[in-house]
């Protein structure tokens, strides 16, 4: 015969009034632990009371019920509760949900107390990372996480980035197959598949330290303390498109620049704007690099420069800052540390004390002609210009009677000054411009001056789509459609997330355009009226008319608008040949749709913006097809800077635009030119020393601003 199972019973459950419990003095906890009494109220004032209470009625001394509760389990929300009824947030006789126990049960209330305490299991941190991923993705901000669970903004920052590691190093984890430091470190790198290769490499092996790795997830990175980047600046940098990866669980220096390719681009062009400057000093060449060999200046002869002297207020200002120095270091001689103001006001001392000492040189005019400047970067990233070498084949000639006289004019006897020439200008061993500018070949346009172009076009075409709401409208869906339908299309000239795009390379005048006025006074005008507030956002919007809410989209749409000319990279990094092309079709068909017009949004070509940064073969031209032939014959005998400055004042109002503004035929694919040849009647009047053919050449020094010395 079989024996019946005994079924157990459950204790009721029930609301009792908070007056009624008292905390038992059986309780097992007595040491602190966890999170605090104050946080627990303010989880149970935020969220309830989640957990019931265990309680057992209080016995007189003859055994029956006295109407009160003992709290042998949950006493540290008894006391949160206790708490939150002294803050009078909470009624002293509010219910309490408290499961009851019998009063007369074999089992001790120590025992009660003790079970409820050891048999909780610890939640794993993988579903906390977990949870607050969730929380996030149903649009809880992390400043909100972290003030409902009394933690920093820092640490849920560091939990989410955990909960972002590869799912398949999360499942790892979870099965005990690597250690919490170890996840860190797999942090570092948002690329799942490299942080399973990395996995794959060491996980058989011995060497699985999180240092370890950290290096192989950023062995292709570029430290952000390294020179290169505190060159160019890691808000350069990330404006430019690059990444920075991050370390959130330990000192990481600024973190790791990611895109290697790009920074040294970044560095090379802002070596290169450097050394057009140095070269419109008027040497003879400049040569640009990284970091040169040692010995590199060896054989070449170093030129003596002349040290300005101080001027009285420079040397009172240099007596004042030594006085100070010496005051703030005798008053804090026998600190044991200096406050930090006074460390950082002892800095800008030595800072300004080593300029007065390292007061640049003059150098002879005739000597600079033949003589050189290495500029380089030291190892803390500050540009170093070595300036004054003369190389032997640049040595003059020696009078072979010994006549060390100076060469002076035929008309004077005073030194002759040489000529300003151009520079030849290197940037890492590579020629940073045609050394020869003579040539009678059309060359193509630099690469920086056709970036700067197009982000005079991108421009004016951002301020034309903000005025056509209806093709804001056309080109914003068909962005999207194309990314709903065509999930391989290329991003094409606008960036449907509204991404502002900035310029890598823009001339000075771009800020002051027509368009970028407009823009910002436009910007201005919404941005007066859009609330801060989400919600508030959102319910202005609703009650936009259809009118200005199409004007609003074509102001935002604008702002995603990218027509800019890039190299493009076939290695996957940055824009490819395909998505280029099909950015500046599209940017071609936008400016033909809003009916853009260059001329008209106020481009004119002068001297800074292309004629003095081209061949003087692409001048003519350029005078050629805005003003005419014979306006090109009769310039076609200057020099350079003389050249560019008429070809500027010929082109003035002719409406000639270079290629990378103009608009291209769809049928045929040729640009549409600017305009008919001028005819010779309409030709723009020369000066005389221009429109004299039979006039000797003249034998003027060249004067060239820096524009014109620049290498394209």
């Amino acid at each position: 015969m079989a024996t019946a199972i005994q079924k157990i019973t459950l204790s009721s459950a029930r609301d009792i009034p908070f007056n009624k419990l008292v905390l038992s003095q059986f309780n097992v906890r007595r040491v602190k632990a966890g999170v605090s009494i104050e946080e627990l109220a303010e989880s149970i004032a935020r969220r309830g009371l989640i957990q019931s209470l265990h309680v057992r009625p209080v016995l007189d001394a003859d055994g029956a019920e006295t109407g009160m509760f003992e709290v042998p389990a949950g006493g540290r929300r008894y006391r949160a509760l206790e708490l939150l009824a002294k803050q009078k947030r909470l009624a002293k006789t509010a219910p309490v949900p408290c499961v009851v126990g019998d009063a007369n049960s074999d089992i001790l209330v120590d025992e009660v107390s003790l079970v409820e305490n050891i048999e909780r299991a610890p939640l794993h941190p993988l579903d906390q990372f977990r949870a607050f991923q969730a929380m996030r993705d149903k649009g809880m901000t992390e400043e909100a996480i972290a003030a409902a669970f009394f933690v920093g903004v820092a640490v849920v920052k560091q939990r989410l980035r955990l909960a972002s590691v590869s799912p398949a190093l999360l499942e790892i984890y979870a099965d005990d197959g690597m250690t919490l430091e170890q996840l860190m470190a797999f942090t570092v790198s948002p690329d799942h598949d490299r942080q399973q290769q990395v996995w794959d490499t060491i996980k058989d092996g011995w060497q699985k330290e999180p240092y370890h790795i950290r290096r192989m997830l950023t062995e292709t990175t570029v430290r952000a303390s390294d020179r290169r980047a505190v060159f160019v600046g890691v808000e350069t940098y990330e404006a430019a498109g690059g990444i920075v990866l991050r370390d959130l669980f330990q000192s990481d220096d600024g973190g790791w620049l990611q895109d290697a390719g790009l920074l040294d681009r970044l560095v090379a062009e802002k070596l290169k704007i450097v050394a057009d400057e140095i070269a419109g000093e008027g040497w003879k060449w400049v040569e640009a690099a990284l970091s040169f060999p040692y010995g590199h200046e060896q054989g070449s002869r170093e030129l003596v420069g002349t040290v300005v002297d101080l001027t009285e207020e420079e040397r009172a200002t240099r007596e004042a800052l030594r006085d100070e120095y010496d005051r703030l270091e005798a008053e804090y001689a026998e600190a044991d540390e200096l406050p930090d103001e006074i460390d950082a006001r002892l800095g800008e001392i030595e800072q300004a004390l080593d300029a007065f000492e390292q007061r640049p040189a003059i150098y002879d005019p005739a000597d600079i002609a033949i003589a050189g400047v290495f500029v380089s970067l030291d190892s803390d990233g500050s540009l170093s210009v070595d300036r004054g070498y003369v190389r032997p084949e640049d040595e003059r000639p020696v009078d072979p009677e010994g006549n060390d006289t100076t060469e002076t004019d035929g008309d004077t006897r005073h030194s002759a000054t040489p000529a300003v020439q151009r520079a030849v200008v290197t940037v890492g061993g590579q020629a940073a411009e045609p050394e020869d500018d003579e040539e009678d070949g059309i060359k193509p346009l630099p690469e920086r001056l056709v970036i700067e172009l197009t982000a005079h076009r991108t421009l004016a075409l951002r301020n034309a789509v903000a005025e056509h709401p209806d093709i804001a409208m056309t080109l914003l869906l068909h962005k999207l459609v194309s990314d709903t339908f065509r999930h391989t299309a290329p991003t094409g000239c606008l960036e449907a997330n509204v991404r502002h795009i900035f310029f890598s390379a823009q001339s000075e005048e771009l800020k002051d355009s027509a368009a970028a006025q407009d823009i910002a006074e436009r910007h201005a005008r919404w941005g007066d009226h859009v609330p801060a507030d989400d919600q508030a956002l959102w319910d202005w919007l609703t009650l936009l008319d259809p009118g200005t809410r199409l004007d609003l989209l074509a102001h935002c749409v604008s702002y995603g608008v990218n027509a800019l000319f890039e190299r493009p990279n076939p290695y996957g990094s940055g824009v490819s040949q395909h998505g280029l092309d099909l950015r500046l079709s599209q940017a071609d068909r936008l400016a033909r749709a809003t009916g853009l017009d260059m001329v008209a949004a106020g481009w004119r070509p002068t001297v800074g913006n292309y004629l003095g940064r081209v061949t003087k073969p692409r001048i003519l031209e350029a005078v050629r097809e805005g003003a005419g032939e014979r306006a090109a014959q009769l310039i076609d005998h200057l020099k350079k800077g003389d050249m560019a400055k008429e070809a500027e004042r010929l082109l003035a109002d002719t409406g000639w635009l270079p290629e990378p503004l103009r608009l291209f035929d769809p049928n045929d694919g040729q640009a549409v030119e600017p305009g008919a040849e001028a005819d010779a009647a309409d030709e723009a009047a020369l000066p005389d020393f221009l429109s004299d053919d039979g006039g000797e050449e003249t034998d003027e020094i060249e004067d060239e601003d820096a524009l014109t010395i620049a290498a394209e």
